[in-house]
């Protein structure tokens, strides 16, 4: 786990096989905002393969969500130029041979913490690259 996430304490995880509805497994929130962590579960270490968020902190310090919250960004969320996760991870794995994601979401901006979606994001992604001199293989740039 990055150190950048400990501090959140509303969060969970699930997993995700091609044979599962993305739809039914998710249980992020819909009205939560924050980061996603996606790892290829395949092999028992586990590897990053994907950090996405959702939610933009406006200048008045609100935050702007969309709606669905990190539930909808994982769920239907675009990714390799299909629309929808839903549809675009199951095609993805099969290309890729990968048997299971664990994907793992935290709410970075609530009550108690007010941390920027993108940052912890950002944070998360640098400690990526300064371990591995890239990002993870999902995430086309940042």
């Amino acid at each position: 786990m990055y150190k950048e996430l400990k501090k959140f304490k509303t969060g969970n995880s699930f997993a995700f096989t091609v044979n599962d509805s993305l739809e039914e497994v998710c249980n992020a929130p819909e009205s939560g905002s924050g980061v996603f962590l996606v790892y290829d579960a395949t092999n028992e270490e586990k590897e990053l393969i994907m950090v996405g968020s959702t939610g933009t902190i406006q200048n008045d310090g609100t935050l702007k969500t969309k709606s669905g919250g990190l539930y909808d960004k994982i769920v239907n969320g675009h990714q390799f130029a299909k629309t929808g996760r839903k549809y675009s991870w199951p095609a993805q794995m099969k290309k890729e041979n990968i048997n299971a994601l664990e994907v793992v979401w935290y709410d970075t901006f609530n009550a108690k913490n007010k941390v920027i979606p993108t940052f912890v994001e950002g944070q998360v992604l640098q400690n990526f690259l300064d371990e591995n001199e890239r990002l993870p293989r999902w995430n086309v740039a940042f």
